[in-house]
This record gives structure tokens, sequence and C-alpha cells, in this order.
């Protein structure tokens, strides 16, 4: 993580040494928008003596006496070219769809370049360009200022001491809001092409480019060698062509997975940033200010940074040969996100229900309801908006649909896309009540291991299979390791049968391997799951699992709890519920989170108003009841959340390992039924006697 590319740390001036006592002489390209910043960093460098402005280009002329009389005046590159006034570095801050072009007429004339960012509008544009300069022996520097922090090389300092422990990952994070009037501005903006040219405008390549090209950096990706591979998913709330909220992910050659979660369309400005991610705490650059927080458990603390501003570094890059800080070749891990969207399918418009528009005219601009909540958990599980199961998202098809009567109540997801230290394995998610109401939830703000339905323990032989830190003995508190395992299928699915209310029972049995971090087996689980209807609000779900060692050696089964942690003895069986209003649970014995956690019941039931979809909010969609029986003589206590979060276990190892000998399994059961509507006590009791008689 953060280790500088070959390229970045050696890159150097290889142009024809030049007068270091001369001034360059400068052309900007471009004298509106973006480059009235342009003219403003000139006449600061030029008091200075660092350089003389002779000339710009711009169909559009600037404003009479706005330059010196000395400054020639162009409508084109071409034409300030053809006139040829002596220039050494061409400035361009023109439409994105131009700077390939202009900058190759820039180089063939023999002139360094620097361009505004994005530098090029797609991958062949970039070697194009990348070939052209080398060709020549010329510079280009990027317009990537954010690259010219101080605080770049401080944060790589620190990580690389171990100031934030071992590195979990980068993100960057840009909620920014634009009217209407944005996109009004030029016939490119919120295009992805005009007139069969490519331009790739958007939330990630322009407006937020700052954000994933600091974040490249700071995860040590500068070259398109530097890039493993970039996955997109792309929306967009505006009537654009272009996305506006989109989440980009990036796994670098190097191990490194950045998580990009950008919009346009937040409820207000909020500065952008990027964070390292350790085990012992973050580091977090908001880099429009250059302002570095860090976190740990000592506290936190916070440092300001200076700046070089890179037309002076491409300045003293010429005189001295000094590394460009943002060269040309180092935008290719940039470039490598730029071409992953551009070649990725149009944006998904966001559907007007999920939206508020706030402003009037061509101030009106969208919000995505709840996008900052949706971000920061896309950014903690390392997960596209479509893989958290946002309701405007891109639906993933599951791997497999739990029916009854042909209507899908369950989703069988095989946890391929959940994050390393979420401890991928299958789970099921969505389930949902006959009438629809979602009663599990995955990926979760508070907790993104949480997944679903399932079975996981967080501590098999050292081994964490639930997920996030793991709970020691030692510490005495949680702590993150680098032991994470992962349950995958074998690939074996010995039945699978849907259900019908007509007493068809619906089963899926397979069996599945428990790999620690290196890919070795360490237990064999065969799982089962059977559900059938029970009357016309009502179905059940009945999981059977057994577990045992994968070699010839005994296995402990653990748990925080029986690592030391008080009442800490999840593990098991679990389910995750999502967002419930007026939530309530009980036991035969008593009702209350304090009553029914740890106690051994023959049932749990808990029901309550569940909200819409998943942990993304929403109004209250329908009220259910859960009813969790245990197994006929089941010693395992129940572990039950309702304030900190809503969840449901059966602990397999509350305070004491179970041990799996060779030859024999430990095995479990459990039974839910899932209701529309509030049970109560006779209720469920009529429930569990209905199906004990057609057992």
């Amino acid at each position: 993580m953060t280790q500088q590319s070959a390229t970045a740390e050696n890159s150097t001036h290889t142009a024809p040494a030049t007068d270091p006592a001369a001034v360059p002489r400068i052309a900007l390209v471009g004298v509106h928008g973006f480059g009235e910043r342009h003219l403003a960093n000139l006449a600061r460098l030029e008091e200075a003596g660092a350089l003389e402005l002779v000339a710009v280009a711009d169909p559009n002329p600037p404003a009479e006496g706005r330059l010196a009389d000395s400054v020639a005046v162009f409508d084109d590159l071409g034409q300030l070219l053809a006139a040829d006034p002596g220039v050494d570095v061409v400035i361009l801050a023109t439409p994105i769809q131009t700077h390939a072009p202009l900058a190759l007429a820039a180089l063939a004339a023999g002139k360094d370049v620097y361009v505004e960012k994005p530098p090029v509008a797609s991958l062949a544009q970039f070697q194009e360009v990348l070939a052209a300069a080398e060709s020549a022996g010329r510079l280009v520097q990027v317009g990537f200022q954010s690259l010219g922090s101080h605080a770049l090389p401080a944060i790589r300092r620190l990580v690389e001491a171990g100031g934030i422990g071992d590195i979990l990952g980068l993100s960057a994070k840009g909620q920014w809001l634009r009217n209407k009037a944005y996109f009004k501005r030029s016939r490119w903006a919120g295009k992805r092409s005009l007139d069969g040219i490519d331009v790739v405008d958007g939330v990630a390549t322009n407006a937020l480019a700052h954000a994933v090209a600091t974040a490249l950096h700071m995860a040590g990706a500068h070259t398109l060698a530097d890039v493993e591979a970039v996955e997109t998913d792309l929306y967009r709330a505006h009537d654009t062509q272009s996305d506006d909220t989109s989440i980009i992910r990036v796994r670098t050659t190097g191990g490194t997975t950045l998580l990009c979660g950008l919009t346009l369309c937040a409820p207000e400005q909020q500065d952008p940033s990027v964070t390292v991610h350790g085990t012992r705490g973050e580091i977090t650059l908001y880099y429009t200010r250059d302002e570095v927080v860090i976190s740990t458990a000592d506290g936190e603390r916070r440092e300001n940074f200076g700046r070089t501003d890179l037309l002076e570094n491409l300045l003293d890059a010429r005189s001295t040969g000094a590394r460009l800080l943002c060269s040309l070749p180092d935008t290719g891990a940039f470039t490598s996100v730029l071409e992953a969207i551009r070649t990725a399918p149009a944006p998904q418009a966001i559907p007007a229900d999920a939206i508020t528009w706030e402003g009037e005219g061509d101030d009106a601009h969208p919000v995505v309801h709840e996008i900052g909540t949706l971000i920061s958990r896309a950014i903690k599980a390392q997960a596209t908006f479509a893989e958290l199961g946002v309701p405007w998202a891109r639906a993933l098809p599951p791997v497999r649909t739990l029916t009854l009567d042909g209507q899908a109540i369950a989703e069988y997801q095989d946890g391929s896309r959940i994050r390393a230290v979420s401890s991928p394995r299958p789970y099921l998610h969505p389930v949902r009540t006959l009438q629809g109401t979602v009663v599990t939830d995955h990926q979760p703000l508070d907790h993104v291991w949480h997944l679903g339905i399932g079975v996981a323990l967080q501590d098999v032989d050292g081994i964490n299979f639930w997920g996030g830190r793991t709970y020691t003995r030692e510490a005495g508190q949680y702590v993150w390791r680098p032991d994470h395992g992962s349950i995958t299928s074998t690939a074996t699915l010995i039945e699978e049968t849907a259900a019908t209310s007509r007493g068809h029972d619906g089963r899926l049995q397979e069996t599945l391997t428990w790999n620690g971090p290196d890919g070795a087996p360490v237990l064999v689980e065969d799982r089962r799951w059977t559900w059938s209807g029970v009357n016309s609000s009502a179905w059940q779900l009945s999981l059977d699992f057994a577990l045992s060692p994968a070699g010839n050696q005994p296995v402990s089964l653990g748990s925080p709890g029986s690592n030391g942690r008080h009442e800490g003895g999840y593990g098991g069986f679990f389910w995750r519920l999502p967002a419930c209003d007026s939530a309530a649970v009980w036991t035969p014995a008593g009702a209350g989170e304090s009553e029914v956690h740890g106690s051994v019941t023959p049932w749990l039931a808990w029901a309550g108003k569940f909200k819409a979809g998943t942990s993304n909010g929403g109004t209250p969609h329908g009220s259910a009841t859960l009813v969790f029986v245990a197994a006929e003589g089941s010693a395992d206590p129940w572990f039950v959340r309702v304030d900190g979060y809503p969840g449901v276990g059966q602990a397999l190892a509350w305070d004491t390992p179970v041990i799996a000998e060779p030859g024999t399994s430990v095995q479990r059961s459990i039974t839910v039924f899932v209701a529309d509507g509030i049970l109560g006590t006779a209720d469920i009791e009529a429930l569990i006697n209905r199906q004990g008689n057609r057992s």
C-alpha cells in the first residue's frame, strides 16, 4: 500500500537541456472557465519573474484589457503554432475531448505541455499522447493539483512506519451537489460522447476526478501496470448521459483495494476526502485544503500541509531535471479508471421516488435519498450499490432462489462478492414474508460482515469465519488480525427441490468447506435448508448443519464468549434483521433483550415493523413476526441484540469451545416461522404445535 511505482519515483525530465537563465515563454489555450484560474496563476508567476505569458488561444477572445498588450491572441492552437511566437510550454485548459489532439499538436511542435484533467478521453488517446511525448522527448504534466500536496509523502512515511497498522484498504469519498445550470454551461457537459467523439464527462472522470487520482496515488497505483482491475457501478439522477452518483472499485497489482463513493447529488456540499484504513487507525486527507486527520486509539490529531504548484514543478523539471509530480505516465492508473467508465454500460437512471429536487429552475439540484449513508456503507464494505442491494441499483441475480408456489421467498448468495476481511460465506438474503416484507439485512453499516441468514464462527482453531475484528483472551478486546477464513461450496449440490403449499417441501442440500487464510480446508460442513408453506400468512424455514474436521485432528469451535467476552458467545446460526420499529422480543420465560439474551428456551419470537428493502432506510414496509424454534433438547443459549442492532442467533459455543472430533460431527438444527403481522404467544404455540403434528 502507498508504495510508489518505479515510474513515480524516477520520472525525470528527458527533454533537451534548456538555458537555466532563460525565462520560459508560456502559451495558454482556453482562457475562460478553468482558464481564468490559469490566468491568475500565470500573473502571479510572471510578477515573480518565473515565466512570461506570450500568447493565448481561444475562439472566444478574452475581454479587452484582460491581458497585457504584449500577449498575442489567436483563435486556436493551430494559428498560434503557425505564428511561432517562441513558446516553450503550452497549457491546455480546454474541453476534455480536445485534450489529446491539442497535446499531440503541441508535442509535434516541440513544446512541453501542461494539460488539465482528465488528460485524455480514452486509453487509446493516452497511449498515443504518451508515445508522442516519448518520441519528442518532451514533458507532459497533468493538472491534478492535489498531487502537489506535501501531505502525500508525509502520509506515505506514516503508513510505512506502521502508524496505523496493517492496511485494510483505501477509500475516496466525494459528496457534492450540482444544479441543472452546471450541465448547461457547455455542449460537452454531462456527455459521454459528443458528435461521435469520446468526452467521458462524469463524477469520477471530471467533477471529482481529483478524489480518484489522489486515492490512486495514495494506493501506490500510478501507471497502467499498477492496476489489476476496475469495477464500475454508475448511476445518474440528472437528465444527462454521464454518471453523477457512482461507485468505482479498483484492485491494484500490489493487492490493495480502493473504493470510491462519489455523488453530485448530495443534500449539501462536503469537502471530499481520501482515507487509508488500517488495523490500528485511519488517515484521512482532505485534499482541497491539504489537511490530514490521523485517528487512532490514542485520539485524533490534525495537521495542515503546503502544496507545490504543478506549473512551477513543470518549470523546475525543465530547468533542473526535477521529477514531475504528475507526469502523463503516472496518470495511467487514472486512465484505467476512465477507460472502464467509458466502456461501461450507460449509467442507470435513479428512479424519481428515490430523489428529491431542491430549488427552482436552473438552480434546482437532485438529492438522492440517504446517499451519505449509502456511500459510507459502500466504503466500509468495499461494495458497490448493486452488491448492497440498494433498491434503485442494478439487480444482481442470486446464485439460487428459494420459492414457494413459484413465489420468491429467499435468495441464496454464495458470498463471492464479500470482501476478504468479512469472511466470505454463503447466506440467504433477502428473505421475505409471503406479503413481501424483507426480514433480513446484509452488510449493514454497523457490522458490514453481518450477512443475512447463515452459519459463522469467530474462532475455529484461531481462524475467524465470522468477519471483522477478532476477540482474543490475550488482548481482552477485539483486534484486527490476518485470520479470516472463507466458506465455499464444493460444487457438489446434493439435492435441490422447490416447495409448494400442497405438501412438497423445498430442499437445498450441499457440502461446504471452511478454508483458512491460506486456503487449506479446516472443516467440512453438510448443510441443508428446508422450507414449506404453513398457512396463507406464514411459511417455515429449517436449517440443519453438521461440522466435521477436514483432517485427522480435532478442531476447536469457539466464540468471543469462549475467549473471555462476557455474554458474547455468538456463533453458529445467526439471523441479521433489518431496521425494525417497535421491536418486541420474547420467549416463554421472559421478554426484552436483557431477559432473553443468554436464555435457553424452546422458542424465541421477534415482532415489529420492518423497513423497506435493506438498511438504506425507508418508511415502515410491513409488520412481521419471526419465531425461532430450537431443536428438541437443545442447550444452546439464544444470542439476542435489539438496541445496538437487530439480530438473533443460537450460540454454539456460549462460554466454552466445542470440539469437533475426527470421524464425528457437531450437529445443530433450527426452524424459523416467517409470518406476516404481529403474532401473540397463543398464535406462536399454535404454529409450533401444528409443525409438531405435521412432522
